[in-house]
């Protein structure tokens, strides 16, 4: 069945014919024979109808056995990583993860005991010198945070099954229209929800979609944790993912259309975005991926003042630190998702001061266009 199709049919649990699934404000359920502590029914749980329901086409849409819902991105990231590496265990990451992330493998994961080395992903021949006996988990991103890059998602999958680790990926940025994580082998797919999925600025959400094993696993921590998704959240996801298909077809759209033309202008010196002739990962965006999403980032000539000068200009694009929605957003990662890393290591990755993050959304291109080639003009060359 086309994914447009199970967006809007999948995992639905129609009460009273409803067409819509309500939102079921009780914290608490009639009580029944419970096989374990998780089957309790009691909303910290996340098995109220709610949640149940979502998990379900969340499921559905990614091609999962199973799935569990969270409070945020960084509660599923972080949850899943404390569900699969114990303490003495090791990490294998991408060197070029949203910094959020980054920032959990090195200040949190250290603390409980789990080591974490960061490796290059497009250099698969020196991954196994850092493998270790502990080794537990490789994470990536499908599409890197901001500067779009691509690991070789393929190499990544065909090394942890050699080496007996799970592979897990955050989908976040390409989301499940534009690639399909768990049928391309991966072991577990993650997503910050607030992105795409919900697509409309209005909740904070997470979610794991993996083996029925592996989600179990997750479940029992998360339980744990606290780290529950409230009903009327759960109730808002679930409409955000009927249009996901749509709009992010548009954000796709909107993205090539102002990476063309600020690639093209004098007051841009780089522009980061898969589809374009100078990306070094084009040929693996083209193969893997249906479309590379909303978000592209571009280098303003003269550095921060005139980046912070070129957003501050924009009318039509907000300032604000996030993405996926149907607004467009612009940052500048320097001072928002990658702030807490050094400065050297943001070089590294391709963050400058200058470095302007744009989050397209589904307005009509050429007023976005016009908008932004109207704040460049400012920028003194």
């Amino acid at each position: 069945m086309d994914l447009r199709t199970r967006l809007i049919h999948s995992g639905l649990e129609r009460t009273d014919g409803a067409l819509v699934q309500p939102v079921f404000q009780s914290a608490t359920y009639e009580s029944v024979q419970a096989g374990s502590y998780d089957d309790i029914r009691y909303l910290r749980l996340n098995n109220s109808p709610n949640h149940r329901d979502l998990a379900a086409r969340l499921t559905a849409i990614t091609g999962g056995e199973a799935a569990v819902v969270a409070g945020s991105g960084m509660a599923a990231i972080t949850t899943t990583l404390m569900t699969l590496v114990r303490s003495g265990g090791h990490i294998l990451a991408q060197d070029c993860l949203y910094g959020g992330t980054l920032s959990f493998l090195e200040e949190d994961a250290p603390a409980m005991g789990i080591s974490v080395d960061t490796v290059d992903g497009d250099a698969p021949d020196t991954w196994a010198a850092k493998v270790r006996d502990n080794t537990r988990v490789f994470l990536v991103e499908s599409l890197s945070n901001p500067t779009l890059r691509i690991a070789d998602l393929k190499a990544v999958v065909a090394f942890c099954r050699d080496h007996g680790i799970t592979s897990v990926i955050d989908n976040t940025f390409a989301s499940p229209v534009n690639y399909r994580p768990l049928e391309a082998g991966f072991d577990v797919e993650l997503h910050s929800a607030t992105k795409y999925l919900n697509g409309h600025s209005d909740l904070v959400a997470g979610c794991v979609i993996s083996s029925a094993s592996i989600i179990e696993r997750v479940t029992h921590k998360l339980n744990h944790l606290g780290g529950m998704l409230d009903p009327h959240a759960c109730f808002l996801l679930q409409r955000g993912l009927k249009t996901l298909a749509l709009r992010v077809a548009e954000q796709n759209t909107n993205a090539v259309y102002l990476a063309e033309r600020l690639a093209a202008h004098p007051a841009v010196d780089h522009v980061n975005y898969p589809t374009l002739e100078d990306h070094p990962h084009r040929e693996r965006a083209g193969r893997w991926f249906a479309g590379c999403g909303g978000v592209l980032s571009f280098d303003v000539a003269g550095g921060a003042d005139e980046a912070q000068g070129v957003m501050d200009r924009l009318t039509l694009a907000t300032d604000a630190p996030s993405l996926g929605g149907v607004e467009t957003l612009v940052s500048r990662p320097a001072v928002s998702s990658h702030a807490g890393q050094p400065p050297e290591l943001r070089a590294a990755m391709g963050i400058g001061d200058g470095l302007v993050r744009v989050a397209a959304g589904i307005e009509a291109a050429h007023d976005l266009w016009a908008d932004f080639e109207a704040a460049l003009a400012g920028v003194r060359k």
